[in-house]
């Protein structure tokens, strides 16, 4: 009998789209002639940030049965990334997603996803359960959790996956995506119950929690159900609070910012991948910022996330100017 293949490291379930960034800064989109295309959606990007650390990834999500939709699966095989769980879906077309560029700060994003996205067609009786309880990560996020039948499948398979392992609750908030922000709190409280560790921003934070206090958020977070709260505060840098008590308050690595957009993402590949290597908390989070910081550096935004080597650099650059 032939041997069933390894668990993957990481299992991403979520949005997937394509990405045209302005290859202009600083000018509106009324403006800008010219344009990048690059696989895009957060749940796409994580899986890609961390197959660049080296790790086994795929992602479960659905595109168009179009060009765009070929391209996603093209780009994700180019990023080492597994795409048997990608399907096609006919009735709609692959997402697109437009951003301006004004460093530092201002990166307005326009989705195009209308008339709803194939990303939230997933289905619960096409889920590999399976493969879901497998693997050693399993990642979702809060978009997956806007709409039916993408709901009751994000719910169905943390359910099914019953915290085997690390499963971490991206707790992406979009308010674009929902009618009201008091519409998804009943669904990101289920999915704090099934998962070990949920990560957001202050404003993420306070849709799944109502507070804002990046302290009372994570201390709110733990006791809403997850092991490992981690709190992403912008210029103030990332709060982590493990129900054992072990805390860690790190720093950003300062960085000339091109585009902000896809950090956040780096950050969830790298902190995926230092959980997998069972690194200190503060180590975690250090790297977990350092791969954002790198990707903040450079105008795309899969295609800009960073290898092992590029995130230890810049760690090891930015320790000797601390220190000078």
């Amino acid at each position: 009998m032939a041997e069933s293949a390894p668990p993957f490291d990481l299992i991403t379930m979520g949005r997937i789209g394509v990405d045209l960034y302005p290859l202009q800064s600083g000018v509106s989109l009324a403006q800008v002639e010219t344009f990048g295309k690059f696989l895009g959606g957060s749940a796409a990007n994580v899986a890609v940030a961390a197959a660049r650390l080296g790790r086994s990834t795929a992602v479960i999500t659905r595109t168009g049965d179009d060009p765009f939709g070929a391209y996603l699966h093209q780009a994700l095989k180019e990023f080492g990334v597994d795409d048997r769980w990608v399907t096609p879906v006919a009735a709609y077309p692959t997402p697109v997603t437009f951003c301006e560029i004004f460093p530092p700060d201002d990166f307005p994003l326009y989705f195009y996803r209308q008339p709803k996205a194939p990303d939230l067609e997933i289905h619960s009786e096409g889920l590999d359960y399976f493969a879901i309880r497998a693997t050693r990560v399993f990642w979702i996020t809060g978009t997956g959790l806007s709409q039916e039948p993408s709901r009751s499948a994000t719910l169905a398979a943390l359910k099914a996956r019953d915290r085997a392992g690390t499963t971490v609750f991206d707790l992406d908030w979009r308010p674009m995506f929902w009618r009201d922000p008091e519409e998804g709190r009943p669904y990101y409280a289920e999915a704090l119950r099934h998962a070990t560790v949920a990560v957001g921003n202050l404003d993420e934070c306070e849709i799944a929690t109502g507070v804002r206090e990046p302290r009372a958020c994570a201390e709110a977070l733990l006791a809403a159900g997850v092991e490992l709260a981690i709190v992403k505060q912008g210029p103030k840098g990332v709060l982590a609070v493990h129900r054992d008590g072990t805390t860690a308050q790190v720093p950003p690595v300062p960085v000339e910012v091109v585009n902000g957009l896809g950090a956040g993402d780096a950050f969830g590949g790298a902190l995926v991948h230092g959980l997998l290597a069972d690194r200190e908390l503060a180590e975690i989070m250090r790297y977990a910022n350092a791969a954002g910081a790198l990707v903040a550096s450079r105008l795309a935004c899969s295609s800009a996330m960073p290898t092992e080597a590029e995130v230890e650099d810049l760690l090891t650059r930015a320790a000797s100017t601390a220190t000078s």
